[in-house]
């Protein structure tokens, strides 16, 4: 069983940053492609990026140069580093995991089979 749990959400100024962080719990953690995606007030789910076993990470247009992700293989860990936050990036995060993930839908939410309660960010002044 996978048990994903996200930390690091809050309130930060426009143009502010925040670190999140995504703790797996399971033994199969590197055979999964993590992944971080959001969901906005009254908006549909989006996906923000992700990384694979091997470390290749793909990043949404939108977030191309202010956000990163990355892994930790010893401690069954992602990460999502974002800067110069905008008000659209207001939502809740969700760390998620996917061991049959393949290029043609690593940004589709549906490939991905766990999911973390989410964390909430809001940027505002």
């Amino acid at each position: 069983q996978v048990h994903l749990v996200e930390t690091g959400g809050g309130l930060v100024h426009p143009g502010g940053a925040l670190r999140l962080s995504c703790d797996f719990s399971g033994r199969t953690y590197r055979s999964h492609t993590m992944a971080w995606l959001r969901r906005a007030p009254a908006k549909d789910g989006e996906f923000v990026a992700s990384i694979r076993t091997g470390g290749h990470n793909y990043l949404a247009d939108s977030v191309k140069g202010r956000f990163a992700i990355s892994r930790d293989n010893s401690k069954n860990a992602v990460y999502l580093q974002m800067n110069n936050l905008h008000a659209e990036g207001t939502a809740v995060y969700f760390c998620a995991a996917g061991a049959r993930v393949i290029l043609s839908n690593i940004t589709s939410m549906s490939a991905y089979d766990y999911w973390g309660q989410g964390t909430q960010v809001t940027v505002s002044s």
